[in-house]
């Protein structure tokens, strides 16, 4: 913070100027992160991940597919975004969808912009409900499926196996 003093009157006036104001408000593109979303959730649809970006201070959809290499590809290490992901668990005698939300945070990432995520996620989370299991990633490394099926078979409960069983 910068003191000046203002002369040239009775009593000398001094006038604080505080740090420059940056714009902090984030939007949404609610309505495109709202399709992404339910194209993610729909059994007859081949889409398997939508990935959220920054464009600005607006989250939008920035990609959707359904091969989790291309997924991968969608994290910098200079940038902040979100991932909704459907994945098939289960095993021979039962397979189901299970959800996962993903939070990523690149580790190029400013301590200002890190600061924002919490607040910027919960703006999402008000459209993306529907998640087995919640990751925050700072690592490529950590962007791995079986990594992604092991987190929901963990949340998932009982995990029976094959459904033979030895005698």
């Amino acid at each position: 913070m910068s003191v000046e003093t203002v002369e040239g009157t009775e009593y000398d006036q001094i006038v604080l100027n505080g740090p420059k104001k940056v714009a902090m408000a984030t939007s949404l593109d609610a309505d495109a992160i709202r399709e992404a979303y339910a194209d993610v959730r729909s059994d007859t649809s081949e889409t398997q991940w939508a990935v959220f970006k920054f464009d600005g201070q607006r989250i939008v959809c920035f990609a959707k597919g359904d091969e989790f290499d291309k997924f991968k590809e969608h994290f910098g290490e200079n940038e902040r975004a979100f991932g909704y992901i459907r994945v098939q668990t289960g095993d021979e005698m039962s397979k189901r969808q299970k959800f996962l939300f993903v939070t990523w945070v690149g580790p190029s990432v400013s301590v200002i912009q890190r600061a924002k995520m919490s607040t910027d996620k919960s703006m999402i989370k008000d459209i993306i409900k529907n998640f087995a299991v919640e990751l925050q990633l700072e690592a490529l490394s950590e962007c791995d499926l079986s990594y992604f099926k092991e987190a929901l078979n963990k949340a998932g409960g009982a995990n029976y196996g094959t459904g033979v069983r030895d005698l």
